[in-house]
């Protein structure tokens, strides 16, 4: 594991985290959490690695409330 990864790692933990509070009472938790590893599987490689955590995080928030919108 290199110190980027790690890195990816704990942002995806703290995105995961995030969402979850915010949308604990409509989406179960294991739904977000597979939104936002998939977010961060198409961000990877996409864009500076100093740019993941923001974009990671709105990329999931809007994957969320879309899936929010179609239920």
């Amino acid at each position: 594991m290199t110190v980027e990864t790690s890195q990816a790692d704990d942002i995806t933990a703290e995105v995961d985290s995030w969402l979850t509070g915010e949308f604990a009472s409509l989406l179960p938790a294991a739904d977000i959490t597979a939104i936002v590893r998939s977010a961060r599987s198409d961000l990877e490689g996409q864009i500076v690695p100093e740019a993941m955590g923001e974009m990671l995080h709105r990329l999931a928030r809007f994957r969320v409330l879309r899936t929010l919108e179609r239920s």
